[in-house]
């Protein structure tokens, strides 16, 4: 793939678009693949297995990662995947009018996720090779508020054109698909021309040097002091909400008579587009304000309170949801937002955790990346399960097991090693 000579240009004219770029595909592959087919009547166990299956693309990545680092430009990577994306894009909205379109379905975003996991990779080598330390101080805030913005794109828009055109209808879903690949090629194609090639310093020169590298940094990881209780804690911080956010947003979405809410896909993506996310990006804010005032190690355990309680939330729901007495937009908008809220502001101890105590050191960023790995890893595997938990026992029974699975994360949040100290919050290390 040819390319233009990328002009010197500012941050704002691209870290905001290349991110919102991560977070479409993710978005359109992990949730609205998994609101499209519930709205085409698949069950919960069949969504939720298939879907955590694509979630693990995520968690491999670190295995093909130092590939993308030996050949071409990280820019290169990044327009082939994003211009085949596109085309997968379209790919799956035409396979829709297919008798055997689920299985079609399935292998194309199998190989979606495997160009956005390798996007994300690429995307983020250009953030680190093209910034200094203070633009990438600077600019860590708009990466995650247009990821989100990509969320709330495809969680509002996307859903209100399926759901404009028609509902349970594959071909109202098609016309959703290609408006999503329209997008992407847009973005695509504005890359080509304003996206910097990036640098990479001490890139293997060999296939065999790279895997040097790469188990050296494995040996390198499971040798930290406390490694197998700081696992633990990234295994098991978030194992309620494992189970939640796969069968949450179907939960929302499920008829009435089956024990749902029964919200039309407009009114879902609504309030989990344009109500929640925004919610979610001030109490991730908000969590990352406290952490810094007060330290993590203090402030780790109310952090899973914070996580885990709120999930009571989807318990009342789930009791009260009725088809004699449906309840309002207002109260169902209310209650999920709380939820996502407390879920953000708690989360950002897991995030600074692996970043603090687990990543530092000779391969940080790898160390990190391995952390994000085994955490994607534990969520796809209670997600897995959680559509057939669903299935078994009915909305009403599955919420109370959720919150027994929160059980493990307070009991890591209070155990947890800090092998390298804690940040006090007048800025010492003990």
């Amino acid at each position: 793939m040819s390319q233009p000579t990328a002009k010197p240009c500012t941050p704002w004219s691209w870290v905001p678009t290349g991110y919102f770029a991560e977070g479409l595909p993710f978005v359109m592959i992990t949730w609205v693949s998994a609101t499209m087919f519930k709205d085409l009547d698949h069950s919960d166990t069949e969504i939720t297995v298939w879907i955590g299956i694509l979630t693990m693309m995520w968690a491999l990545k670190p295995l093909w990662a130092i590939v993308l680092d030996m050949f071409k430009t990280k820019k290169w990577f990044v327009l082939a995947m994003e211009f085949s994306m596109a085309a997968l894009l379209a790919i799956l909205a035409f396979s829709l009018s297919l008798p055997s379109y689920f299985l079609i379905s399935i292998g194309v975003l199998w190989i979606m996720a495997f160009a956005s996991a390798s996007h994300d990779i690429c995307m983020d080598g250009i953030y680190l090779t093209s910034l200094t330390e203070k633009q990438q101080a600077k600019f860590a805030g708009i990466q995650g508020a247009f990821w989100n913005m990509g969320k709330i794109f495809c969680t509002s828009a996307i859903i209100y054109i399926a759901g404009y055109f028609g509902k349970g209808d594959q071909g109202s879903w098609s016309i959703a698909w290609c408006a999503a690949a329209a997008v992407m090629s847009a973005l695509a194609g504005y890359h080509l021309f304003r996206l910097p090639t990036g640098s990479v310093s001490q890139k293997p020169q060999s296939l065999r040097e790279g895997k040097a590298a790469f188990f050296d940094s494995i040996v390198d990881f499971f040798r930290k002091p406390q490694i197998w209780g700081m696992l633990a804690f990234v295994l098991l911080f978030r194992s309620g909400e494992g189970l939640l956010v796969g069968v949450g947003h179907l939960f929302l979405q499920a008829p009435i008579e089956a024990g749902g809410i029964g919200l039309s896909l407009e009114q879902k993506g609504f309030i989990e587009g344009l109500v929640s996310t925004p919610v979610s990006l001030l109490g991730g804010i908000l969590g990352g304000v406290i952490i810094s005032r007060y330290g993590l190690k203090r402030m780790l355990f109310l952090m899973a309170i914070c996580l885990n309680v709120p999930n009571l939330t989807y318990v009342y729901l789930s009791q009260v949801a009725s088809p004699d007495a449906q309840m309002s937009l207002v109260t169902v908008g209310t209650l999920v937002s709380i939820e996502k809220f407390f879920y953000s502001f708690g989360f950002v101890a897991n995030m600074l955790y692996m970043m603090q105590q687990i990543s530092p050191g000779r391969f940080h960023m790898v160390h990190y990346a391995f952390c994000s790995s085994i955490m994607i890893f534990a969520l796809g595997q209670t997600g897995v399960v959680s559509g057939f938990l669903a299935d078994k026992f009915g909305y009403e029974t599955f919420f109370i097991i959720v919150m027994f699975a929160t059980i493990p994360s307070f009991i890591v949040a209070w155990l947890a090693p800090f092998p390298r100290g804690h940040e006090e919050p007048n800025g010492s290390v003990t």
